[in-house]
């Protein structure tokens, strides 16, 4: 058997059906949509989430709570996560972003405690959690805090 004898077996593939091609092809004049209504209209019919004039789904459950549009969201580095860094470097942001901790900065980088660490570091965040600094400090390393970016 070569490749060019390979077929479907009979009946597998069916053509398809050739609408508004003539009266004479069974499928003329309506296409098979019927006469008038929405449906047989070009574009016509309802999305998926139509519920036929009924007040919808997303309209009807209760809305509970409050979003605040002002608040400032920091992205998150975990002391455990500075063991990527060799013992004495500096490291901040574009480092972070460099060997793939962050994505990008948010409002601001925070420094926050989970995890541990052994080799002293410089971390340079626009903000940390005291235990954070304590930890960091205690393995000889120092935390400097820089200004947050005012507008996001």
């Amino acid at each position: 058997m070569r490749l060019g004898d390979l077929a479907p077996p009979p009946g597998a593939k069916k053509n398809t059906k050739r609408l508004g091609r003539g009266s004479g092809s069974g499928q003329g004049m309506t296409a098979g949509r019927g006469t008038k209504g929405q449906k047989s209209r070009s574009g016509g019919g309802t999305p998926p989430w139509f519920e036929g004039g009924q007040m919808p789904l997303q309209r009807r459950i209760p809305k509970r709570g409050f979003t605040n549009i002002f608040k400032k969201e920091f992205s998150i580095i975990n002391i455990g996560d500075l063991g990527k860094f060799p013992a004495g470097s500096e490291v901040g942001p574009l480092e972070f972003i460099g060997v793939g901790l962050l994505r990008k900065v948010r409002y601001g980088v925070k420094l926050l405690a989970n995890g541990e660490i052994s080799q002293p570091v410089t971390v340079r965040v626009h903000k940390a959690s005291a235990s954070a600094i304590q930890r960091i400090e205690a393995a000889g390393g120092k935390v400097e805090l820089i200004p947050l970016r005012e507008g996001k």
